[in-house]
């Protein structure tokens, strides 16, 4: 199930609910007793391949043209 964060706008108290996606535009009272609160946009950020993935290609390496303007001359 999918962490929501939160923020009353009273105390300004950050707060996380866990609730299901249907529920993730419901009221979320402030645990301090506010019921002024406003649902924060939040990142996901993923990071290295899960078990299964597909192994990502490597970037082809830089063309090396000659003449000076390539890297040719020494």
């Amino acid at each position: 199930m999918p962490r929501y964060e939160y923020r009353c706008r009273d105390c300004e108290h950050t707060f996380e609910l866990t609730r299901p996606m249907a529920e993730s535009s419901a009221p979320a009272p402030c645990p301090y007793g506010h019921a002024d609160t406003v649902k924060l946009l939040s990142t996901v950020s993923v990071v290295g391949a899960g078990a299964g993935s597909a192994p990502r290609p490597s970037a082809p390496p830089p063309a090396m043209g000659g003449g000076c303007c390539g890297g040719g001359c020494g």
